[in-house]
């Protein structure tokens, strides 16, 4: 393999080793929560259905980090990737509901694996208990800095005086970048032909190389290429503009159809976690999201923190799921 195919992983590991670093010189500011009812009194493992170096590890390291200040016992990450986060996602469903083991799960494996898999392994609904939302982020349609293509506008009327001729590229068959390109074209009448890739790297390398026309990936794999210029942002998905991608066009603001997507991560319990410790763990979490460097390092990274109710996120769950069916379905995409 070559080294242009391993930048961005390696990007992705110095994210993080950025993120632990800049929280480890801040020092302790969060208040403490009494344990209640005798919990907790041992260490709390969130599993991260990735490997490490990824998004979802970051985010669960990010959070990890902090948490043993509000909680007074150690937060652990093990990493049990595979299956796109179905094997994770599976040991966390038939473990034990006791409250120590959680899930850092993201709205692909929620909302999508389960129609996207002919067997996920898992039911969100029937075998998970949501904590909170993390964040909420937009995906971000891009093109290399010296392309023609200037607006989401330039891209449209391309496509559609060029059926098929326009190639998108996403990090993969069935991801939310896919998904979300489908239905741009079938909302708005554009015609583009999808380029998949193993992973936004690979995806990457190509667009800055002239082999695909654009891009349509999370902001969080995007923001340094974005801020050093080497990448032009045609629009984000998000209903409003945020963090380090403020001056970007929202495609609602744009008048496109079918516009408004968004990524998320969160914290899930097993079915059958007493309620009381549920309640104990969102407020742990929310309390460490809602520091001001955590606020800062998750708005940095292309999203914002969202930091909900179990009953808010359970809601925005069951929204997610219905929509992101019946999109998979829409686009025919399939995975073993």
């Amino acid at each position: 393999m070559s080294s242009a195919f391993r930048v961005p992983h390696l990007a992705r590991l110095a994210l993080a080793a950025t993120w632990l670093a800049a929280l480890a010189l801040q020092p302790a500011s969060a208040d403490p929560l009494p344990a209640r009812n005798g919990f907790p009194t041992q260490t709390v493992k969130f599993i991260s259905p990735f490997p490490p170096g990824g998004g979802n590890d970051a985010t669960a390291r990010l959070v990890t980090t902090r948490l043993p200040e509000i909680m007074g016992q150690a937060a652990v990450v093990d990493n049990r990737g595979g299956a796109g986060g179905n094997i994770g996602a599976k040991t966390v469903a038939e473990s034990k509901p006791d409250g120590y083991t959680v899930l850092t799960s993201q709205v692909s494996i929620m909302a999508v694996n389960p129609t996207l898999y002919a067997s996920a392994g898992f039911d969100p609904i029937k075998n998970f208990i949501p904590i909170t939302q993390i964040n909420a982020a937009p995906l971000a349609l891009v093109v290399d800095a010296n392309s023609a293509l200037k607006s989401f506008g330039d891209l449209a009327t391309k496509a559609k005086a060029t059926p098929g001729k326009v190639t998108y590229a996403t990090p993969g068959n069935g991801t939310l970048s896919h998904l979300v390109g489908v239905v741009l074209a079938k909302d708005n009448g554009i015609d583009m032909t999808h380029v998949p890739y193993k992973g936004a790297g690979p995806a990457l390398t190509d667009l800055l190389g002239g082999q695909v026309d654009v891009l349509v990936t999370s902001t969080a794999s995007v923001a340094g290429l974005v801020q050093n210029g080497k990448l032009r942002v045609l629009a984000v998905t998000s209903p409003r503009r945020i963090g380090v991608f403020a001056k970007s066009p929202t495609l609602e603001e744009l008048g496109y159809a079918g516009a408004r997507f968004e990524d998320w991560y969160g914290f899930f319990a097993p079915a059958g976690t007493p309620p009381e410790r549920v309640a104990y763990l969102n407020e742990a979490i929310v309390r460490t999201l809602r520091l001001p460097e955590v606020t800062k390092l998750v708005n940095d990274g292309g999203s914002e923190v969202v930091a909900n109710s179990s009953e808010a996120f359970a809601a925005q769950l069951k929204l997610d799921i219905d929509r992101w069916s019946r999109i998979v379905k829409l686009s025919g995409a399939k995975a073993d």
